[in-house]
């Protein structure tokens, strides 16, 4: 082959492949497209727009879609409104994807057939609007399938029976459906995470499920076996219609004694107080008139509408104008649901309801509230007002106009509208640290007085000062809850000695700190997703084995010189010692925020050498 015959073949190759990129591009454009147009208010999805490409590189120029080398992986679509269903026909069109979350919106109808996507690891459905049986056969052939939360729905029926056979199966999420009949046997022991909560199940909990704790099966119809009590034994049919006919005829008994008693009864003549002009209390009224109209006496309701304010200089309103008022989901997961509420064009709140806060007695509840209420620093997001009801809690807060530290580190082009530089990104950091000491000097007798300290609770609001949210609630909140998804619980001595300590929201500190300085995703601090413990494990060893250098930071930072390479390498290592997995080694926060106060934004002492270096020349 002569050279000239090369030069062609090759260009020839290099057409074909451009042919082929660009084919897949319009592939999953075209695909993506038809998929928004299924939707009910897919319209809302305005980002979506045919004249520009979902992916560029690991980027995504269109919301909710999650990129990697210029491919669509994943779709997270979470609290949009949309209403239909998944068409899988038109999403198994895309090569890559491996996770979808369609969490907090209104999908509803048959279950999705997902065994057309072979390759999903990931399914997020909680809190939609499914209520039908899910097939027996509907997780076939799905090997891959990791996680699956199908919670907060109305499904029915058995649960699928194909589920038991997924060999990497690890979350398994049913709680608050009407699922029906027994609990299945799963042939591995993979699962870490289940809730089988509030349901219509009955029967022995299977031996591969015993280990898990009592809430991951309460509010069933008819459980047995650990971690409840025994089953006990089935009584044989016969002895069961014997016992029926016995009672029958008892109570036949009893009815004609009590007629011929009545008719022996001589009549009488008194007249009942009630016609002698006697009254019933206020209490027998209020009782009396609820029955007759089957209305709650206006005592109950207003007892049912009390919001508790905290602080003495906001407008006060109550729970039912609370329920009139507009709201948006803003968010959901393990923890509790969020809502931006519009009360009035110059009221806009936050509300976040609680379910698993039954850790403590009403009068010790109300305390720790008021305790909390009391709390004023310029990082902290203060609580307005709170509802009680022993079944769940709604919390209320001022709306900040601007969104999670999170979605600024990870979110779409989109949704992001500035990147954070270094001096924006030590700005917030202090923020965080400040905020954090101000929550150990007024909460001394609180082992974490954050204990959920995360990039998703912590907004920015418009001038990027960082506000903490979620703080305090260790105590009220349920302990196995607590456990399965708060961040302290994740911690080196919690997961060697099973136990938390003073410096333990330091260590989630530095886990955040690495975070922001990396641009990197510790998955299940963001997520709603249980099962993160390896994921972040990976994350902080992936930090940990590396060379502490300048391209460890996020690319986003940008315009880093020699003037600030130091400061900021002086704050990546703050961040590792934070991380310190000996309790006794890892510095306590007063030190830690020290040290975070002395790093700033350029290193003036090098400014100093070069203009005397100027000087001399």
């Amino acid at each position: 082959m002569t050279a000239a015959q090369a030069r062609l073949r090759l260009r020839l190759h290099v057409i074909v492949f451009i042919l082929i990129f660009r084919h897949v591009y319009a592939w999953e454009n075209d695909t993506l497209l038809e998929f928004k147009d299924s939707l009910r208010n897919g319209e809302k999805l305005t980002t979506w727009d045919p004249s520009t490409i979902p992916c560029d590189g690991d980027f995504s120029n269109w919301e909710g879609v999650l990129c990697a080398n210029d491919s669509v992986w994943g779709i997270r679509l979470e609290g949009k409104e949309l209403g239909g269903n998944i068409d899988t026909k038109i999403i198994m069109n895309l090569p890559s994807l491996i996770t979808i979350s369609f969490q907090n919106n209104s999908l509803e109808g048959e279950f999705p057939m997902f065994k057309r996507l072979r390759r999903l690891r990931s399914i997020f459905l909680t809190a939609n609007k499914f209520s039908k049986e899910i097939p027996m056969d509907a997780f076939d052939g799905m090997r891959r399938l990791k996680k699956l939360y199908l919670a907060n729905n109305g499904f029915k029926g058995q649960i699928p029976g194909s589920l038991t056979a997924l060999p990497k199966l690890r979350d398994l999420m049913l709680e608050n459906n009407r699922f029906e009949g027994t609990i299945p046997t799963f042939v591995r022991d993979n699962l870490t995470f289940v809730n089988f909560a509030n349901n219509r199940l009955h029967g022995p909990i299977p031996q591969r499920l015993q280990h898990f704790p009592k809430s991951k099966f309460s509010g069933n119809r008819a459980l047995c076996g650990p971690p409840f009590g025994g089953c006990k034994e089935e009584i044989p049919t016969a002895t069961i219609i014997m016992i029926a006919l016995v009672f029958v005829a008892a109570l036949a008994a009893i009815t004609i004694a009590f007629i011929i008693l009545q008719l022996l009864r001589p009549s009488s003549t008194e007249v009942p107080p009630y016609k002698k002009g006697a009254s019933l209390d206020h209490d027998q009224m209020e009782q009396g008139c609820g029955k007759a109209s089957g209305t709650i006496t206006a005592k109950k309701v207003d007892l049912s509408l009390t919001l508790t304010f905290l602080q003495d200089d906001t407008e006060t309103f109550d729970l039912a104008d609370l329920l009139k008022a507009s709201a948006v989901v803003l968010g959901g997961g393990g923890f509790g649901s969020s809502y931006k509420t519009t009360l009035s064009p110059h009221k806009v709140l936050v509300v976040k309801k609680y379910n698993q806060m039954n850790n403590v007695t009403k009068d010790e509840f109300y305390k720790h509230m008021r305790k909390l209420g009391k709390l004023k620093h310029a990082n902290l997001v203060p609580l307005i007002a709170f509802y009680y009801r022993k079944e769940e809690k709604l919390f209320l807060s001022d709306y900040i106009e601007n969104i999670s530290l999170a979605v600024h580190l990870h979110g779409s082009r989109s949704e992001v509208k500035e990147r954070l530089d270094w001096p924006t990104r030590l700005k917030i950091i202090k923020g965080i640290a400040r905020g954090l000491l101000h929550l150990y000097n007024e909460l001394p007798s609180l082992i974490t007085p954050h204990g959920h300290l995360k990039s998703s609770n912590v907004i920015l609001n418009r001038e990027f000062e960082s506000l903490l949210t979620d703080y305090g609630l260790v105590p009220i909140t349920n302990q196995d809850h607590a456990r399965d998804v708060m961040i302290a619980f994740k911690s080196p001595e919690f997961k060697n000695h099973g136990r938390i300590t003073k410096k333990t929201d330091v260590w989630s500190l530095g886990v955040l700190i690495l975070e922001i300085m990396t641009g990197r995703f510790p998955a299940n601090t963001f997520q709603y997703s249980k099962g993160g413990d390896l994921e972040l494990t990976n994350f902080l060893d992936s930090i940990l084995k590396e060379d502490v250098t300048v391209d460890m930071f996020d690319k986003e930072i940008g315009g880093f010189d020699k003037h600030n390479e130091g400061e900021m390498l002086k704050l990546l290592k703050i961040g590792l010692s934070c991380c310190e997995p000996n309790v006794e080694k890892r510095w306590d926060i007063k030190e830690v925020v020290d040290r975070i106060e002395e790093v700033r934004e350029r290193n003036d002492n090098d400014n100093d050498n070069d203009n005397e270096s100027n000087d001399s020349d």
